[in-house]
């Protein structure tokens, strides 16, 4: 699943795991590459028709399709199109359920791993399917932007049931963080909190109903699906994948003349104006999946390292951000750039909601005692209800 000889990891009294660098890592350099445990796309992503293989999110559309889409033109046409990565060929359906990917190995992979268990439920053809009745019932609860999906908690569920070894597969998810509290800093996860406990339980009764078996009954169980929730919740790494994106880098490594350069510049340049107007920020195809190796990243609000995914699917590549030295802890950001400019008083909030802990890295620290660091007009921000 993972692959890296530049770190290793570590569990201590006060951070639980992390990732150290076992030797000197330049900036810009890969320090990993992993495939997730299980990942999934956004239930909302997908009825708006950002169209993503099943099973790596994959985007399915050729670059000229997902621009004509997200500005809404029918008639752009973009030059250099040997650079789109899509290949068409490809693509393949579930012969069952029809749901789209962009090979015959991730077809065969997600029907070993968990589709054979979840195929029935997917067809649009059979929307009174208690797998479709879920999924509806988590839409109508968590509205875009999204961060989470009770998919997600399907496939885990799903890959269990489907294990020759089922304890190894139980094993390798209770590896990730699934606390509902930190007893020690008294943080409840938000995903948990009162305002929303009797979401919770029907979709904890709907999913007993879409999957229940003995393998997996004590994570239909009040307690136990709270734990499958905050793992996810927690541990949920999100994944976009953009075939425009590939094809701008694509373009970027071509031999062009300068004044070729600077025509496809522009052209790029004003293809994300007119995206923004339509589309606004929602360029990818989106969703979330687990890793077990990322996941041992811990937080830093001065991150050195960085989550990647520059082969348009669901693989991670994490990169330094600048020179980390033998020794020293790789640390990513759990929040976005966005989250990261607001103040210490907002970037807490968001650490104790989401991931039950008090930042104290040196960036926390040396805002301690500024005042405007320690109070915050952004609260309401980031009160949505993931």
């Amino acid at each position: 699943m993972a692959h890296s000889d530049s770190v290793t990891t570590f569990i201590s009294e006060t951070k639980g795991k992390g990732m150290i660098a076992v030797k000197d890592i330049k900036n810009g350099e890969i320090i990993m590459q992993e495939k997730p445990l299980v990942c999934c796309q956004f239930s909302w992503n997908a009825a708006y028709k950002y169209l993503a293989c099943d099973n790596c999110l994959r985007s399915l559309e050729t670059t000229e399709e997902n621009v004509r889409r997200l500005t809404g033109n029918s008639n752009i046409s973009l030059p250099f199109p040997e650079c789109c990565p899509t290949v068409k060929e490809n693509h393949t359906k579930c012969f069952a359920c029809g749901v789209q990917y962009c090979s015959k190995e991730c077809q065969e992979q997600a029907w070993k791993q968990y589709h054979m268990t979840l195929c029935v439920g997917t067809c649009e053809e059979s929307p009174s399917h208690p797998l479709n009745i879920l999924n509806e019932a988590w839409k109508q609860m968590h509205y875009p932007p999204e961060t989470a999906s009770i998919m997600l908690l399907a496939r885990i569920i799903a890959t269990v049931r489907q294990a020759e070894d089922k304890n190894g597969a139980m094993n390798a998810f209770m590896q990730f963080c699934h606390r509902t509290v930190n007893e020690v800093e008294e943080i409840a996860h938000k995903l948990l909190g009162e305002h929303i406990s009797n979401q919770l339980e029907v979709l904890r009764e709907l999913t007993a109903k879409a999957l229940y078996s003995d393998d997996v009954h004590h994570w239909l169980t009040p307690q136990g699906f709270g734990a499958l929730f905050a793992l996810v919740g927690t541990n949920g790494q999100g994944i976009g994948s953009s075939p425009l994106s590939q094809w701008v880098n694509n373009v970027a490594d071509l031999s062009l003349s300068e004044d070729q350069r600077s025509a496809v510049d522009s052209f790029i340049d004003q293809l994300y104006v007119d995206i923004e107007a339509v589309s606004g920020g929602f360029l990818d195809a989106e969703g979330s999946g687990l890793y077990l190796l990322q996941s041992s990243c811990n937080h830093d609000c001065e991150p050195n390292a960085e989550q990647t995914f520059p082969l348009g699917d669901s693989c991670l590549v994490l990169k330094a951000k600048r020179d980390i030295a033998q020794g020293e802890e790789v640390c990513v950001s759990y929040l976005d750039e966005c989250a990261l400019s607001r103040s210490r008083y907002s970037r807490q909030k968001i650490l104790r909601e989401n991931y039950l802990f008090i930042c104290r890295c040196s960036k926390c620290l040396s805002q301690a005692d500024d005042a405007n660091e320690t109070s915050s007009d952004e609260e309401d921000a980031f009160d949505d209800d993931d």
